[in-house]
């Protein structure tokens, strides 16, 4: 069986790693079932640092990140403070990763002088939690209003009234949801 797709649409790269796992609260879609989507996801997002091969220890490890960062950010969002064990987690992987960005021809990468090139892509969405969760847009940070989703997301509207982490998938849910409930309503006429 294919795996699912990936969720890339979140603008901010620890809550799209967080988005490897939908539906938290409906039916659960794993979307990294094993070592190599953990490699395509890296692929996906561009930060693969090396040849090195996901391996199952290297699975185990960034699902834990994955749920650290999901749970300190929903903490935030409800007022309340991360796990100790979560904050540690999260600390951790961003100061082991010695990653670098490196300017070249083509743009900006990101490397690394680690020895493990997929803990060090860890640490980076770790350092990238950190911003979020800790920095300037820690109070617009969000938990999507579609009680199946659960996905973190930072409100960036104007009015800070956004309630879905995606328009194009839980918006649409939604508004789906809200025409078939009006649809069902509507007496049939004669």
């Amino acid at each position: 069986m294919e795996a699912p797709t990936f969720r890339l649409d979140n603008e901010h790269l620890s809550f799209r790693f967080t988005a490897t796992l939908s539906d938290r609260y409906g039916e659960p879609v794993e979307r990294l079932p094993t070592p190599k989507r953990l490699n395509d996801w890296l692929d996906a997002n561009s930060l693969r640092l090396g040849k090195e091969q996901t391996t199952d220890q290297d699975l185990v490890l960034a699902c834990q990140l994955r749920e650290a960062i999901h749970r300190a950010g929903t903490a935030v969002v409800g007022g309340d403070v991360p796990q100790r064990a979560d904050i540690g987690l999260i600390n951790r992987l961003s100061r082991e990763s010695r990653t670098y960005p490196q300017l070249t021809a083509s743009g900006a990468h990101w490397c690394s002088w680690s020895r493990h090139p997929i803990h060090a892509a860890l640490g980076l969405i770790a350092q990238h939690a950190i911003a979020i969760l800790g920095g300037d847009e820690r109070s617009q940070v969000k938990v999507c209003k579609n009680p199946e989703c659960g996905g973190l997301y930072v409100d960036t509207s104007r009015g800070q009234n956004r309630r879905w982490c995606s328009m194009n998938i839980c918006g649409n849910r939604a508004k789906k949801a809200k025409f078939r409930r009006a649809d069902a309503q509507t007496p049939a006429h004669p």
